[in-house]
């Protein structure tokens, strides 16, 4: 067994691992880079360097924070921005182009390699530069070094996320290439980067406590705000596939996971900083991802992606805390999440409908409202406990917030399972005639008229009947096509644009009507790289449904061990349950040390004498 897995880890083709001089390069580079920061850290503990203290020092006085705080903020900032410029151009190169060859073959992964770097030595600098005990909270590390909990935090997020990247090599190399954000190795890289954005907000806490009475009572709120506003951005990246509308999964998903993120920043956002801040969040997150989506998209010539707006979630939010219930945290966060969960997709789908190739269906409502109602519930009291660390509130005792947590993890975890439960119609096929249209010299545009058998395959009000066109290369159409094709009578469906059979484009025939998702493929070229053969798009022809992940992810390799593929996905989710309980353990370190810290500044009671 060992031999066999040692040969499907060293496969070289095309959809599996990076070639060997780039895996040989990137571990020199980083050894020398980690070695370097190694030894400066060092120096610095042993107090043979002082550049480091003075810079923290000076941003420190600017930020009006303690320097190991201020520091890594800034980095933090800059170390996200580039981060998740690299992650959605990284999605528009595979979606407009296709695999790539290797870590250094794609040049957004430069950005994303280099801001998850980043994002461990801003961690790893909050860890190393305070040489007094950074607050109650701060963790023993020797005798004479304590480091603050949110420091530890931000670093064990960058690290989880960095891991993603030789994880992600090894992936390929024994189940070839998974062109997709839902990766399991995919989801390390995007999710330590995600909940760093908590790390950050816990260790701006732990130097509010620090300061103690010398804490300024009024800051500049910018930093704050964005704060937030990343928070919406970091907590909204996996559903990024349908923001570009090549999502591989059910649309129903969709709808839970922006109720998930509108619910927690959200509500964080208005107890933390006041009447107006969940807007705020919303339209600052808007205005940093629109930016990114301009510069991958018109810009760089990517596909274009949307994103959701979350002002539906911030008003309802901000309507709610107009009442009374502002002043109970718990039950302010459950109820928000509710209204979240409703309401505020309710008017979420507006806009979906308005720019989005998939807007959300009326049959779909009742199986969305099931998954993510109780998932933004618990997801708004997540936000509430967050805000209440964040403002010195004590929390619930331990059993009951880590019982929030856990369901809040167990509701998540049902939601996605249900959502990714499909089935594949069995005896049904789709016919085609397609019919030429006026072509570019060496290019081949066609017309298509689609029949599907049964003619009661797909409802009234299905999510998708679709023809995709994608990974054409970004000089044509930026290698994304996308064709909601026209009913025209039972089972008879028509395009109503040119579709591109030709080249490097892989076209294919979509369909999802409830728990049924299944494609037939129209044209596929040979790509001698993964030994598949092509697919042609002949006049006429008739094709069988088939599972789509066999056609978007022909990369993949499925001659493994069918254990294999579970135990390495368990291992990844088992990492992030591990991260996940790590930021709940810290947010219940830092608040229990705000408790210390209070009690310590409060004024001893006089006594008053006897008479």
């Amino acid at each position: 067994m060992a031999a066999q897995l040692a040969v499907l880890a060293a496969a070289g083709t095309e959809g599996g691992g990076a070639a060997l001089d780039q895996v040989l390069g990137m571990s020199i580079a980083t050894g020398i880079i980690t070695a370097g920061l190694l030894w400066i850290g060092y120096l610095h503990r042993q107090r043979r360097i002082t550049w480091l203290k003075d810079l923290a020092d000076k941003a420190g006085r600017k930020m009006n924070r303690p320097g190991w705080v201020a520091l890594p903020t800034l980095l933090f900032i800059s170390t996200i921005i580039c981060a998740m410029f690299g992650f959605i151009w990284d999605v528009s190169l595979h979606i407009g182009k296709g695999r790539d060859a290797g870590p250094l073959a794609n040049p957004a992964h430069y950005f994303i390699l280099v801001g998850l770097f980043l994002l461990f030595i801003a961690g790893s600098l909050s860890i190393i530069l305070p040489y007094d005990k950074p607050g109650p909270a701060a963790i023993k590390i020797t005798k004479t070094w304590y480091a603050p909990v949110g420091g530890i935090l931000m670093a064990g997020c960058g690290l989880y996320a960095l891991i993603g990247f030789p994880l992600d090599d090894i992936w390929h190399r024994i189940f070839g290439q998974d062109v997709t954000l839902w990766g399991p190795t995919h989801l390390m890289l995007i999710g330590g980067a995600g909940l760093s954005l908590v790390a950050t907000l816990l260790l701006e806490r732990e130097g509010d406590i620090a300061m103690g009475a010398d804490a300024p009572p009024a800051r500049n709120k910018v930093l704050p705000y964005l704060a937030f506003g990343g928070l919406v951005i970091g907590m909204s990246v996996f559903p990024v596939e349908y923001d570009f509308g090549v999502e591989q999964f059910r649309l129903v998903l969709q709808p839970m996971m922006i109720a998930a993120a509108g619910a927690l920043a959200m509500v964080a956002a208005r107890l933390v900083l006041g009447r107006g801040a969940a807007i705020a969040a919303a339209l600052l997150s808007v205005a940093l991802r629109g930016g990114v989506a301009l510069l991958v998209g018109p810009v760089l010539g990517g596909p274009i992606s949307w994103f959701p707006l979350y002002l539906g979630a911030a008003v309802v939010v901000e309507l709610l805390a107009l009442t009374p219930l502002i002043e109970r945290h718990i039950a302010f966060g459950a109820v928000a999440g509710l209204l979240v969960g409703t309401v505020g997709l309710w008017l979420e789908s507006f806009w979906i409908a308005g720019v989005y190739h998939y807007p959300w269906p009326t049959g779909m409502w009742p199986e969305a409202l099931a998954m993510a109602v109780p998932v933004a519930v618990f997801m708004g009291i997540c936000g509430a406990m967050i805000a209440m660390v964040l403002t010195g509130t004590r929390l619930p005792r331990p059993a009951v917030a880590v019982t929030a947590v856990v369901l809040t993890v167990l509701s998540i975890a049902g939601a996605v399972a249900n959502g990714l439960h499909i089935t594949v119609p069995e005896h049904a096929s789709a016919s085609f005639t397609l019919t030429e249209l006026p072509s570019e010299p060496g290019q081949r545009m066609v017309s298509a008229d689609v029949h599907l058998d049964p003619r009661d395959l797909v409802g009234a009000d299905p999510e998708w009947v679709t023809i995709l066109s994608w990974q054409g290369g970004l000089a044509h159409d930026r290698g994304l096509v996308i064709d909601t094709l026209n009913r025209v009578g039972p089972g008879q469906y028509r395009s109503t644009r040119p579709i591109p059979v030709w080249g490097s484009w892989k076209t294919l025939l979509r369909v999802q009507d409830g728990r049924t998702m299944a494609g037939v493929p129209i044209y596929l070229p040979d790509d001698p790289g993964i030994g598949a053969k092509g697919v042609a798009a002949e006049s006429t022809f008739t094709r069988d449904f088939v599972p789509e992940i066999t056609i978007l992810q022909r990369e993949r390799n499925f001659n493994h061990p069918s254990w294999l593929f579970s135990v390495a996905g368990l291992v990844v989710l088992c990492c992030t349950l591990a991260l996940i309980a790590a930021l709940t353990w810290g947010a219940g370190r830092i608040n229990r040390g705000d408790a210390i810290a209070a009690q310590l500044r409060a004024p001893e009671p006089g006594v008053l004498p006897r008479t």
